[in-house]
């Protein structure tokens, strides 16, 4: 059931009060200490933020998206101008989805056969067909460190009789994966999936392992359910997975979702939400989210987060930061993103901390204590 592993990835402590794990895993461009945030560049940028920008947050790897990249520029392109990370200029790590998301995303613009997906472009309507081995071969031209394998991600209403036939795919794709991937120490991950169902989690848990991977990822999560069904999933699964290998969940963001992802033990994390809720106001503190563009915050003065060390909260204000999201000003935008991914590396660097020390138990709970969302939510106007 394990199967092979890269050796690139240990586990360097475990906590002793629960599944949360301190890791290490090695790529081309660099180290990462995981457990870890990717934040999103889905088109090769990390919206609103600068390479620069992503290092002063301290940004260990960021995550690219093969569909997009394939439609526009087109993966040879990028391939021609030396890969993802110099066309980007982003000389860190780099994990790449492999487009299967958004492609099951399209809804009726999508067709699923065994040989993969035929779909029209979102951008002008052409169509195309994606395939596990296409996928594979896009990804490994955009050079990415990690590489995900090609699956179907069902819908969290489906039934099951549907999920278990699409997990049956998910595993014939990534047998296919495997063989088509050939590129020198480009990782490439598998995805497990099964829907709310927990037999099924473990069904495909099984397979995808006994394929083996380099790491192993929870797909299938984030899609509608009820947080209760999510954490539920992750309950099932973390004591199934490997322990000698990363374990990433995909897509999930709120920030008490990682908080009870690396409480059961697993590593990476990615999700649009801290760039996404940033563009529309939304921001992440250490007492709970705030909608900057409430009128309370017309006259405040004061720092967005006080327990914040970035470089928005030490130098700008409530008041400029609403005032500038009033006025429609790009800088808005950057200021924010900023803001809350700098929130969402530093929530994990400090849950690696508390592991280290062997408190993340008493760590998850003072989170959740702190969240005081309710109370802020009265403070504001919709």
């Amino acid at each position: 059931m394990r199967g092979r592993v890269s050796g690139t990835f240990s586990v360097i402590h475990r906590d002793a009060s629960c599944g949360a794990r301190l890791g290490s895993l090695k790529t081309p461009h660099g180290e990462i200490e995981t457990p870890i945030f990717m934040p999103v560049g889905t088109n090769a940028t990390v919206k609103a933020m600068t390479p620069e920008d992503l290092w002063a947050v301290h940004a260990q790897i960021i995550l690219a998206n093969t569909y997009h990249l394939y439609l526009r520029p087109g993966h040879r392109l990028v391939e021609s101008l030396g890969g993802l990370h110099r066309f980007m200029n982003w000389s860190g790590p780099i994990l790449t989805d492999s487009g299967g998301f958004q492609v099951f995303s399209l809804g009726e613009l999508r067709k699923i056969s065994e040989e993969g997906v035929k779909f029209q472009s979102h951008l002008d309507g052409s169509y195309h067909v994606l395939t596990p081995e296409l996928s594979i071969k896009i990804q490994e031209a955009l050079g990415a460190d990690i590489i995900m394998c090609f699956d179907e991600c069902p819908a969290a209403t489906a039934d099951y009789d549907y999920v278990s036939r699409s997990l049956e795919m998910t595993t014939r794709w990534a047998k296919r994966c495997k063989e088509a991937h050939s590129r020198e120490g480009q990782q490439l991950f598998g995805i497990i999936q099964g829907g709310m169902h927990h037999d099924l989690r473990a069904r495909s848990l099984n397979e995808i392992c006994a394929i083996g991977f380099d790491g192993y990822a929870l797909g299938g999560l984030s899609v509608g359910e009820e947080k209760e069904q999510m954490y539920g999933v992750m309950e099932s699964c973390a004591p199934l997975m490997p322990q000698d290998a990363p374990r990433y969940i995909m897509g999930i963001g709120a920030p008490e979702d990682l908080v009870e992802a690396v409480w059961h033990g697993f590593d990476m994390f990615d999700c649009v939400m801290p760039t996404r809720n940033a563009r529309n106001g939304m921001l992440f503190t250490s007492q709970g989210r705030i909608n900057i563009k409430a009128k309370a915050y017309e006259e405040d003065g004061g720092p967005l987060d006080p327990a914040c060390g970035c470089h928005v909260c030490r130098t700008y204000s409530r008041a400029y930061l609403r005032h500038l999201y009033r006025a429609g000003e790009i800088l808005a935008s950057q200021l924010n993103t900023y803001h809350n991914l700098y929130y969402y590396l530093d929530l994990m660097r400090r849950m690696r901390g508390a592991i280290r020390e062997n408190r993340f138990t008493e760590f998850r709970r003072d989170f959740y204590g702190s969240q005081t969302d309710n109370h802020v939510q009265k403070k504001e106007e919709s």
